[in-house]
């Protein structure tokens, strides 16, 4: 299996460079994966696709603002994109460092407001790890100072509204240096139009980092290997995962990040374990999915690890017509773009 098979194409203007009016304005695919039908709605109409009983699962990681603008010490310019905190102090991290030339062990960064980063190591041939001095109020600096790390696809000036449009209404845990997309089209109003319904709601954290977002490398499917990702699942939502498999509702995923958890956690039999984890799973077709039912999803660059995971789902054949049916009715793709309900 190559990932140059999940390629397609998609014109350029089609890759939304912001997001909808309104949170639930944007588009909505609807696949049904049983009669292998595509229609349209909006999303504000996705309450309808639910049942009662049915359970939502959720992200509820909170973005932080990692992209930093610094300089070298003989004035070039450098950007320091933050991936993880490491638990040996609150200011050092992981990161990714973009400049002319490769950084050294020992180099300085200068960053706004008396902030310099010291370049400790590079990790591997991607990362580095970083200390931040001084590192006393480093959050606080971080929250005044740091930029939204919006995709390199947005070719715009960042705006104060991505601070809030780039982040979902039920965001809690801080850890995350990327979105999880499909929660961006969730509106407050929706999440008790579901609940009123009959549908139970359950949150588990997943950090998004690398291992979504960094780009593939390779072309064998079974070369690449995924980034970890810090994830939580809280008792209450194994409990619940648990409660709506024995009574036969539904567990609809709300997106990749939620679904990588979810799967990660589980066991040959369903039963998702609560609790903390690195995630690494790799779902690609021919992946059994052991707990969800029902996927919401943005979507997503060709032959990225999220389209393999969706066409795990849903079928390769069949998603991809559904992508080239998209671009064909020009629905707006990627981070910011139109969504996609697959039942």
């Amino acid at each position: 299996m190559r990932f140059r098979d999940f390629n397609y194409e998609l014109p350029p203007e089609l890759i939304a460079q912001a997001p909808a009016p309104r949170r639930d304005a944007s588009r909505l695919m609807v696949l049904d994966r049983a009669e292998r039908t595509v229609r349209e709605t909006v999303f504000s109409g996705i309450v309808d696709l639910f049942r009662a009983g049915d359970l939502l699962v959720l992200n509820d990681t909170m973005v932080i603002p990692a992209r930093l603008q610094g300089r070298k010490e003989s004035g070039g310019r450098v950007e320091v994109f933050l991936v993880r905190k490491l638990k040996a102090a609150g200011s050092v991290w992981t990161c990714l460092i973009r400049a002319s030339k490769k950084p050294r062990p020992g180099s300085v960064i200068l960053l706004p407001s008396g902030m310099t980063a010291t370049v400790v190591q590079q990790d591997d041939h991607e990362t580095w790890t970083v200390s931040f001095t001084p590192a006393e109020g480093f959050e606080q600096w971080l929250e005044a100072e740091g930029m939204m790390p919006l995709p390199p696809y947005i070719r715009r000036n960042q705006e104060e509204e991505d601070r809030v449009r780039y982040q979902t209404v039920f965001a809690r845990a801080r850890g995350a240096v990327a979105a999880p997309t499909a929660g961006l089209h969730v509106t407050e109003a929706i999440l008790e139009a579901l609940v009123a319904q009959g549908v139970e709601i359950a949150p588990l954290t997943l950090h998004v980092g690398l291992g979504t977002f960094l780009p593939v490398r390779v072309d064998g499917v079974h070369e690449h290997r995924m980034h970890r990702e810090f994830y939580s699942i809280p008792r209450a939502t194994a409990v619940a995962v648990e409660r709506r498999k024995r009574e036969g509702g539904r567990v609809i995923a709300l997106g990749t990040t939620t679904t990588r958890a979810l799967e990660h956690a589980a066991g040959i039999d369903g039963t998702v374990l609560p609790g903390d984890g690195e995630a690494d799973i790799f779902i690609y077709p021919g992946y059994r999915f052991r707990v969800v039912d029902g996927m919401i999803t943005n979507f997503h660059l060709p032959c990225s690890t999220l389209l393999l995971l969706v066409a795990a789902f849903a079928g390769r054949e069949y998603l991809l017509e559904a992508y080239n049916e998209a671009v064909r009715r020009k629905f707006r793709f990627y981070s910011y773009g139109d969504a996609m309900f697959i039942g």
